[in-house]
């Protein structure tokens, strides 16, 4: 089996390194194209207005100046071109990827490429908290749960147009309490905020961050297993439809 790896934090962090150490408890076949650069938040965009520029970083990794979606799309037809991948794995992402992050996440959009692409992909992401803060992550309790849990997925199969998304909890990785299939979460929009600044001159920036707030999670969703320190297992479809409102419309005009 040949497992294409790629992220969004970029060819130097350390949840990639994580994830090759993951894939190779799965096969001997690995080969890593990631970003030359943090891509977080860039979702599924496309450098259209940009050229790609592609380096070699070792044998078998390479880094690129552009997107995961970028990465995902160069991998497949250029660097592997003959050699196509039998999974995509993508991340393990700083970060919970969660509810509607999916919109946000470059690591779920690089997934969603792959499946574009017609291969199996899986996007992981590793939760923090205060308690450990972003740069210390549990980054054990993904390294220890990721290889199992990717088996597990493939063994049940991954549909044509279906990725699938998991999240491990901020916990050690002892202390996860199981493995819940969920649903796409909600948060309260209203912790999204926007933070004015100004530099030396007395020039004003923005900068879009989160705030922390309570609020209940949906029963059986990502964001719901997360707080109770279980692995969310969560299948994203590529077709966006709406069924309901689309056979309601149908009614409604005829």
């Amino acid at each position: 089996m040949r497992i294409l790896i790629t992220n969004d934090d970029g060819i130097h962090a350390p949840g990639l390194a994580v994830l090759e150490r993951v894939a190779r408890q799965l096969s001997d076949d690995v080969v890593v194209v990631a970003p030359e650069t943090d891509q977080s938040g860039v979702a599924h965009s496309l450098s259209l207005n940009d050229p790609l520029r592609l380096r070699e970083v070792s044998e078998g990794r390479y880094a690129i100046k552009g997107t995961p979606t970028d990465c995902v799309i160069m991998a497949v037809n250029t660097i592997l071109e003959g050699r196509r991948p039998d999974l995509i794995l993508s991340g393990i992402n700083r970060g919970q990827n969660v509810a509607e992050d999916v919109t946000y996440s470059g690591t779920i959009a690089a997934a969603m490429e792959g499946t574009l692409l017609g291969v199996p992909s899986i996007a992981l992401s590793q939760a923090y908290g205060p308690d450990t803060g972003r740069q210390n992550p549990h980054w054990d309790c993904g390294e220890a749960h990721a290889a199992e849990t990717v088996r597990r997925i493939l063994d049940v199969g991954i549909p044509s147009g279906t990725l699938v998304n998991v999240n491990f909890p901020n916990c050690p990785a002892e202390a996860v309490a199981g493995l819940e299939v969920t649903t796409q979460g909600l948060r309260d929009t209203a912790l999204m905020q926007v933070h004015a600044r100004e530099d030396g001159r007395g020039n004003p920036y923005y900068w879009i961050g989160f705030a922390r707030g309570t609020f209940t999670p949906v029963e059986g969703s990502d964001l719901e297993a997360l707080r109770h320190r279980r692995i969310s297992v969560t299948p994203l479809r590529l077709d966006l439809t709406d069924r309901d409102t689309h056979a309601r419309y149908v009614k409604a005009f005829g």
